[in-house]
């Protein structure tokens, strides 16, 4: 009788602490669940920002606040790295608006959590988009704007030029995505998107690299099978 209740003890002992470990993990598990991590991400230099930081744009002032940021950053030229090489562009002076949202979204580092998401052979490699978490939540962060067209007759969608993709639904404005862009790969150009995107840069290096991009092999919805990873940075 005696072996039996230390038996007991032990068992109930036993029994006593796998309970309590498993209430510990249970608590321990909600407690990493209800905590917000901190998303920390690369700048387009070698520091670190918190999304925090970023300032979230309105519709309404997005305007104003383009012309200053135009004004203040001057930097025109900038490089697409990629695990196939380099690709460098410029932008142009006389589509400030978008030009100003790129190099805003360069120099803070959004571009470098994205890919070349969509690759239509002999037409365009479109990037800034990715199915990251963190691409999504830079993006709610950014603000959910449009940027009116800027269309010039001088810029066309030759061969090398650098575009802004848009929402084709609801859009009879022809506005433009802040976020993703695209390049033209045919030789032909692509003269059937004039007018309705806005050209606002063009190629100055690297379309051989382009080319290497557009043979990467796709799944149906033009997705690259292998993503393509870019990297932008401000060349000058």
């Amino acid at each position: 009788m005696k072996y039996a209740l230390i038996f007991v003890s032990i068992l109930f002992f036993s029994c006593q602490q796998d309970t309590n470990k498993a209430s510990k993990n249970e608590a321990q598990e909600k407690a990493i669940k209800e905590k917000e991590p901190e998303v920390v991400i690369p700048s387009a230099g070698d520091k670190e920002i918190n999304l925090s930081e970023v300032k979230k744009l309105q519709q309404e002032e997005l305007m104003l606040f383009l012309e200053n940021y135009f004004e203040e950053n001057p930097e025109r030229r900038f490089v697409i790295e990629t695990d196939f090489g380099n690709i460098k562009i410029e932008l142009f002076e006389d589509t400030p608006w978008h030009t100003a949202n790129f190099t805003r979204l360069a120099k803070l580092g959004y571009f470098n959590t994205t890919f070349f998401h969509r690759v239509a052979d002999d037409f365009v490699v479109q990037g800034g988009n990715s199915d990251k978490v963190i691409t999504h939540k830079f993006r709610s962060k950014i603000g959910k704007y449009l940027i009116p067209n800027e269309a010039l007759p001088q810029y066309k969608h030759v061969y090398g030029a650098v575009s802004a993709a848009k929402y084709s639904e609801q859009n009879v404005s022809n506005a433009s995505s802040p976020f993703e862009f695209f390049i033209v790969e045919s030789e032909r150009g692509a003269h059937h998107l004039d007018k309705d995107h806005t050209v606002f840069g063009r190629v100055i290096e690297g379309m051989d690299i382009v080319q290497k991009i557009s043979e990467v092999e796709v799944d149906d919805s033009e997705w690259p099978v292998k993503n393509v990873g870019i990297k932008v940075r401000v060349l000058d």
